[in-house]
């Protein structure tokens, strides 16, 4: 990902890029952006600029009130969608780096928007040992802040998954049944 980083100027603005064409329905406060993408707000507003000046970013109001959105008749806006959506995917690494503080992990399964299933229930599935719930949500939030999008998940201690995958949970079904991508597997699915 340096690489686009490089390219689109820096990495926050490829930060706002795809939280924008990723969520185009959606109108955004200066603070939902800032803090959707993990982004100083001095940083967020000086991208926030310049891609308004380009012509991508909407803004109406002002001061605390202003909401932006995507300009829907940016003239490259197709192009550019499809391009950020094709380059944007997270490595392997990234992701166990990102969750390497949550405990002691017996099985992550990714599915949903991995997978591009996008009827999944779940995007990513974690099943472990004294599991940190607030350094899950905290690595989870990293991972949106660098994809754009809001990542839907799940936990559970080993024996709950054990049980629940013994009793076909329907989650669990939706994950394992349907396109999914393993990372951990210390079980033995």
């Amino acid at each position: 990902m340096e690489r686009l980083d490089k390219i689109f100027g820096s990495p926050a603005r490829l930060r706002l890029l795809r939280l924008f064409l990723f969520n185009q329905d959606t109108t955004f406060t200066f603070a939902d952006v800032a803090g959707r993408s993990s982004l100083e707000r001095e940083t967020a507003r000086r991208e926030l600029v310049e891609l308004s000046a380009a012509g991508l970013i909407s803004k109406k109001g002002v001061g605390i009130k202003a909401k932006y959105h995507v300009n829907g008749r940016f003239e490259h806006l197709g192009a550019l969608d499809t391009f950020i959506r094709e380059t944007t995917a997270l490595s392997r690494e990234r992701i166990l780096a990102a969750l390497k503080r949550v405990g002691t992990l017996k099985v992550v399964a990714l599915s949903g928007l991995f997978t591009g299933a996008l009827e999944a229930q779940i995007d990513l599935l974690v099943a472990g040992d004294s599991l940190d719930t607030r350094a899950l949500a905290k690595a989870v939030k990293g991972l949106e802040a660098e994809l754009g999008r809001e990542i839907r998940y799940a936990a559970f201690e080993t024996p709950d998954f054990r049980y629940r995958l013994g009793v076909y949970d329907r989650l669990l079904r939706d994950v394992f049944d349907y396109p999914h991508r393993v990372l951990i597997d210390r079980i033995g699915l």
